[in-house]
């Protein structure tokens, strides 16, 4: 998601029976409510258990970041042929650890997470008060969340994918440049050690601006592929309810809509997410170089390069992420409406 990736807003009951009854269509005996709003839960609850969440589902699923970025930055496939001979030439140097490269500068995305679902509920809520449809609310609130997520996250996204294509030299050879800043990597470097070395890299040759290397492009990838994931996300949650019988579990269709999106928003935004990955990473001039050397190596390739990665990672992130919200969701409801929800 970033990832890829939360939900909703309203308030009182009879509104939010009424949206449920409205929206649960003829496949349902009695209303229930689809949409667990931002007023209905327990706050207290609600955010320990989404960062518990948020974190698991990273620490469970970022070697496919680490390979996803790895794919990108490569020349052509010069260091690795696929998303499996990456793994496996990644494991056989390095083993575990080096499919966790850059994760801990990587995960304080959980702390930007906590922004991004709380400006996404705020957003949803001011919309639902004029009277937005529920499609165009997600889609931007979905936009609006990734802005502020974004502008917290990208300088640790910088450090993190220095870090993470740092092991790519015992595989590339003389193929490409894999360490444009010229850090210090072996044995007896830490990884703490290397993210510091990062970090005072950036800073002596860019100053601040260089931690927002690539900011452009970062909020042109995932604030479109944001706020398309949460209309997708409900408009595949509306025709799967129309055509799934009754009795299968509404946590069962959110999640396979959620996976769906993820899916849809990947392809169309594949392009952009390349074109920040090398921004960052190789330290081009501007956005308009980075796709005129991307179009240059791979022309249409671009398209495809490193897809089946990011749609494996975007697929698991999204069906992990939609289930441990929802589940959380439900779990943090208030007592008043537990009676209406639907599992």
């Amino acid at each position: 998601m970033s990832a890829p990736v939360e939900d909703s807003t309203i308030s009182r009951v009879s509104v939010a029976t009424a949206i449920a009854s409205g929206s649960a269509g003829a496949n349902d005996a009695a209303p229930y409510i689809r949409t667990i709003e931002w007023d209905m839960m327990n706050k207290a609850k609600f955010f320990p258990l989404s960062m518990l969440s948020s974190f698991s589902v990273r620490c469970c699923l970022f070697p496919l970041t680490v390979i996803k970025t790895q794919l990108q930055v490569q020349h052509r496939s010069d260091v690795y042929k696929g998303m499996i001979d990456c793994a496996i030439k990644i494991y056989r140097t390095e083993g575990i650890p080096g499919l966790y490269r850059g994760f801990w500068i990587s995960s304080v995305q959980i702390v930007s997470g906590v922004f991004y679902i709380s400006t996404y509920e705020g957003v949803r809520h001011i919309l639902n008060e004029i009277g937005a449809g529920h499609r165009t609310k997600a889609l931007i609130a979905g936009g609006c969340a990734s802005l502020v997520g974004q502008t917290i996250i990208v300088p640790f996204d910088v450090i993190s994918q220095h870090a993470m294509v740092l092991g790519m030299a015992a595989h590339a050879g003389s193929k490409g440049d894999i360490n444009p800043l010229g850090i210090k990597t072996g044995p007896d470097r830490s990884r703490l050690n290397i993210s510091m070395d990062i970090s005072r890299e950036i800073l002596q040759r860019d100053g601040i601006r260089g931690f927002y290397r690539g900011y452009a492009a970062s909020l042109m990838a995932y604030v479109p592929n944001s706020a398309m994931w949460w209309a997708f996300y409900h408009l595949y949650q509306d025709e799967l309810h129309r055509l799934c019988p009754p009795w299968v579990s509404h946590l069962l269709i959110q999640c396979v809509a959620g996976t769906l999106g993820g899916f849809t928003t990947t392809i169309l935004t594949n392009p952009l997410d390349i074109v920040r990955a090398r921004l960052q990473v190789h330290r081009l001039d501007s956005m308009k170089t980075a796709f005129e050397e991307l179009w240059r190596e791979e022309k249409l390739s671009c398209f495809s390069k490193g897809l089946s990665a990011r749609l494996v990672q975007s697929a698991a992130f999204s069906f992990s992420i939609i289930l441990g919200y929802e589940t959380i969701k439900r779990i943090a409801i208030d007592e008043q409406y537990k009676h209406k929800i639907r599992w």
